[in-house]
């Protein structure tokens, strides 16, 4: 990684206490040519258009991690969901049209219908099911419409990592605490680790910043497909636990308040126009984040309790 020709390049990190924020700071703390500004919610409301114009001053390239995620939350405060998904994104885009800075705006599948049967590509027409599709979809129109060359849009899904509640370890912790799971199994996407995808979105914004990569939309998710249920059985497996613990069900058994999308397969055919590769496949990722020290701790647990029943 290298610096600008003037010297190195200054990045600002917004919800950069969150379970992606950490994993971009780890990956920004290896390069030296990277200065890191990292702003948690307590350090900047993004609704706040004055603060954000300030925090944004000075940085060549923003990574917005602040985001409203409680899907089902968002259900019962819509508005006030979109003015951080939507309005404080327009916010930042608006900061960084002024600056000259690149924006990279993390947003969602939920802001496709979910009913399509192969893969949405980058320019598939938009449909959001529930509020908090809604309210991303507000947001990637503002990046759109204010930095038509310098905005980035990474849609991303199924998110695990080490630094937050997440699917992944939720599993592995109820391992050790239940005989079996139901498991649903007829949503299908893409598992994507939280670290893997802070790789690719530093490596886009070199990119960005080199003049190498078009503006627009990108999918960052793992390659390949799998169900929840197909998620668990595989952290299962690969943490030496029987995935025959983990049973079948349907979306039918656990009715939240919003609406899920029943398929989220994504596309990736945009990164080769930035000269990048898309995430690896989905098992590559939850391989190589189970040998990570969280996941590892949960795992052993998990197979010291499967032991403890099977004697």
């Amino acid at each position: 990684m290298t610096g600008t020709s003037s010297g190195p390049v200054r990045w600002l990190v917004t919800g950069a206490a969150g379970m992606l924020g950490q994993d971009l700071l780890t990956v920004l703390a290896g390069d030296p040519a990277a200065e890191v500004t990292a702003l948690g919610r307590a350090d900047l409301d993004i609704t706040d258009a004055a603060a954000v114009l300030a925090a944004v001053e000075g940085h060549h390239v923003v990574v917005n991690c602040a985001a409203w995620t409680n899907v089902d939350g968002a259900e019962t405060a819509e508005e006030a969901a979109t003015a951080v998904n939507g309005t404080g994104v327009r916010h930042l885009a608006a900061a960084c049209a002024k600056t000259g800075a690149r924006l990279l705006q993390v947003s969602t599948d939920y802001v496709l219908p979910g009913d399509a049967t192969e893969p949405y590509a980058e320019t598939a027409p938009t449909g959001p099911v529930n509020a908090y599709g809604r309210g991303k979809l507000v947001g990637e129109q503002a990046v759109a419409e204010l930095l038509p060359e310098h905005g980035y849009v990474v849609r991303t899904a199924w998110l695990y990592g080490e630094h937050g509640k997440n699917f992944v370890a939720t599993m592995l912790r109820l391992a050790a605490q239940r005989d079996s799971l139901d498991v649903v199994d007829d949503q299908q996407g893409q598992p994507t680790w939280s670290l893997a995808l802070a790789r690719q979105l530093v490596a886009l914004g070199l990119a960005a910043l080199a003049g190498q990569a078009p503006a627009g939309v990108y999918h960052g998710t793992g390659s390949g497909r799998t169900t929840w249920y197909g998620l668990a059985r595989e952290a299962y497996r690969l943490s030496g636990l029987d995935p025959e613990r983990i049973r079948p069900t349907t979306s039918a058994a656990y009715v939240t308040p919003a609406v899920r999308p029943a398929f989220s397969v994504l596309g990736h055919d945009r990164w080769a126009d930035a000269g990048l590769s898309p995430l690896p496949d989905w098992r590559e990722q939850l391989a190589e984040a189970l040998a990570t020290p969280v996941f590892a701790e949960l795992g052993s647990v998990a197979r010291s309790t499967e032991s403890d029943r099977s004697q």
